[in-house]
């Protein structure tokens, strides 16, 4: 970074880096030693992230409740995730044999240059764009709400029978002692992604009733199940979300997810996992004080995935459209 003499320092910017160039206005030009750096280096980190669940697949293991669960609930592969995108506003220079240039979406100039096509991608996906963009923005505006101590996982299993359980844990109290801890809480979910697997007799002890309708009013950041969900939109909003912040949306929510489980009825020990004992006052204290962090590391990834939004509908309303 250059500062001038006499003049206040500037914050550094993408075009500061070696191999960026931002002379162009309206976009960042990386040339194709650093491009192809870049996609290396996240195509090793989504291998690093995704190891366990491969090397089970390999082996045809049992599944595991919790590294599995990233990839059965939400549509990717890791595969997927080895995909680097460059993401709204940022092109690739002597790119016209990169990958991108085959792939939906982007487009190759006649200079060899390949980028995202902005009005191609909001044609396509404008409807996700706005809708992701008002729920993020509008649970970004909330404070994170943290009585709930995960019992919405506990609702789940709520008087259900022993083999109808959807994971192959065995219950760490029992299905009575799991039901007596339900009985003695007020459960007040505000995630409909969670509150529609709610056994039928746990519905109505909900003292919330979160339709799909409401989920925008009703999101918040303190929900794990919400902020787990910032890469189900990353992956939604596909390659207008840079390669980064794909793959720190996946490793936040497998970080959430073992909380999630660790605070659930189930007996996570053969994982090599100790119980958060939400039935406590100590496990309680811990959940909330997991859950706060999650909050706050979430909002960091909400405001990127909002500004993608934001990129790819300034880019088409100013004329901009490609990269």
């Amino acid at each position: 970074m250059t500062v001038t003499a006499g003049a206040a320092p500037r914050a550094a910017t993408p075009a500061d880096e070696p191999g960026v160039d931002g002379t162009v206005p309206g976009h960042v030009l990386l040339d194709a030693s650093t491009w192809r750096a870049r996609a290396e280096a996240h195509a090793a980190r989504a291998d690093d992230l995704t190891a366990g669940h491969r090397d089970r697949r390999a082996r045809g293991g049992e599944r595991h409740a919790i590294e599995d669960f990233l990839f059965e609930y939400y549509p990717a592969k890791p595969a997927q995730l080895r995909r680097w995108h460059p993401g709204v506003g940022t092109v690739l220079g002597d790119a016209a044999d990169a990958p991108h240039a085959g792939w939906r979406w982007y487009r190759a100039e006649a200079d060899g240059t390949v980028g995202l096509d902005a009005a191609a991608f909001l044609a396509d996906r404008g409807d996700t764009v706005r809708y992701a963009r008002a729920l993020l923005s509008a649970t970004a505006s909330r404070p994170a709400a943290t009585g709930c101590f995960g019992l919405h996982e506990w609702a789940m299993v709520y008087r259900e029978g022993d083999g109808d359980h959807r994971h192959p844990l065995p219950l760490r109290l029992g299905g009575a002692g799991t039901d007596e801890v339900v009985e003695r809480h007020r459960i007040r979910c505000t995630h409909i992604d969670a509150f529609r697997f709610f056994t039928p007799d746990a519905v109505p002890r909900n003292t919330l009733q979160p339709t799909r309708e409401t989920q925008v009013a009703m999101e918040q950041p303190g929900c794990l199940h919400a902020n787990m969900d910032l890469y189900k939109w990353a992956l939604k909003l596909g390659p207008a979300v840079p390669g980064d912040l794909l793959l720190d949306a996946f490793a936040l929510a497998r970080e959430i997810r073992t909380v999630d489980m660790q605070a659930s009825p189930y007996d996570v020990s053969s994982y090599g996992l100790a119980p958060i004992a939400i039935e406590t006052a100590e496990g309680k204290a811990e959940y909330v004080r997991r859950q706060r962090g999650f909050a706050a590391a979430s909002q960091v990834l909400r405001e990127r995935l909002v500004a993608a939004c934001d990129a790819v509908l300034e880019r088409v309303t100013s004329g901009a459209t490609s990269s």
